[in-house]
């Protein structure tokens, strides 16, 4: 969603807190809201999460089968959606901590938006661990009465 820059960010977001495009409430959990937005890192129904709302905003995402996207939102750019974002690629080859390590310094350490940097490192760990390969279980050796069996 597009602001324009006579709108503060806590005035929209108290206009579509109660009815929004990504909103997703569960009769179930105790009524429980959450959110689909991709610039949302922890997945809540709440400012300071919305992504959609702020005007500086973080997205983790998967880029293909191994790697991942870092993009945040220019501050300023509300009204033009296509140059609003800033995005980098972290391609696979390396080792995941080095991978944490530039997204939490881009994210946190210079500034951005340092209430983010748990979040944006949470999330692209867990995308960098499922895009990891797994490996087959160790076929379970018989112990016991049914291994002393199997030796004779």
């Amino acid at each position: 969603m597009s602001t324009q820059s006579n709108v503060s960010d806590d005035l929209l977001w108290e206009i579509v807190r109660s009815r929004n495009a990504y909103l997703v409430s569960r009769k179930t959990g105790g009524g429980a809201y959450f959110s689909r937005d991709p610039f949302n890192l922890a997945n809540k129904h709440s400012r300071t999460h919305a992504g959609f709302v702020n005007s500086k905003a973080v997205s983790v995402q998967p880029s293909g089968e191994k790697g991942v996207t870092l993009q945040t939102k220019k501050e300023g750019k509300g009204n033009t959606p296509a140059k609003g974002l800033n995005s980098h690629k972290f391609k696979s080859g390396r080792s995941n901590q080095k991978y944490v390590h530039r997204g939490s310094d881009s994210v946190g350490k210079n500034g951005y938006r340092g209430d983010l940097n748990e979040s944006a490192v949470q999330r692209a760990s867990a995308i960098l661990d499922s895009q990891r390969p797994k490996r087959d279980a160790p076929v379970k050796k018989p112990r016991g009465l049914k291994g002393s069996k199997e030796e004779a």
